[in-house]
């Protein structure tokens, strides 16, 4: 089967993306209501500004730090369009990596999610060298969940409403 997907390294230039993705109310849903409590942040939107005088310092802290961090936005392969991003970055208290993806509300439900998280996965296991890749999110996220469990996770804990799930090396391959 072709794949639908691709990650991409951006450029510094390419941020203008992010920027966009961080800023639309309907794909930072999710994020809505947490009082998170940084400056930047929209706690009626779930929005987090990314102003373009912040993008080198950023760029230069997660996209030029592997093994530590890694970075990419997910491509559809058919016509190039960005529909999201992804990342890892090692967790200073555990043996693992944590992991993000967020893709663009108007992409959701056609199956970029699971094929990104299996991409996201080689990345972190051939390139990165980690043992295993975790994530945590809400329980009621039953997107979210239906595919990190395709792309092989394993819920490994659940507490007040998040649930945890994990991967190792050995389950992926």
């Amino acid at each position: 089967m072709e794949p639908k997907v691709r990650l991409y390294k951006p450029l510094l230039s390419d941020l203008w993306y992010r920027k966009q993705l961080l800023g639309d109310p309907e794909t930072m849903s999710y994020n809505r209501g947490y009082e998170l409590g940084f400056a930047g942040y929209h706690n009626e939107t779930g929005c987090i500004d990314f102003p373009e005088s912040d993008w080198e310092s950023w760029y230069n802290w997660f996209c030029k730090s592997e093994p530590e961090r890694y970075y990419a936005y997910i491509v559809r392969c058919s016509d190039g369009a960005f529909l999201g991003e992804v990342n890892l970055h090692r967790n200073a208290s555990g043996g693992w990596y944590d992991m993000g993806i967020v893709l663009d509300a108007a992409h959701r439900g056609k199956g970029y999610s699971t094929e990104a998280l299996r991409l996201l996965l080689a990345e972190a296991f051939d390139r990165l060298g980690a043992s295993e890749v975790r994530n945590d999110f809400e329980l009621e996220r039953s997107a979210a969940l239906k595919a990190h469990l395709a792309a092989g996770f394993r819920v490994i804990g659940e507490e007040d409403g998040i649930v945890r799930v994990g991967i190792t090396k050995e389950e992926f391959e």
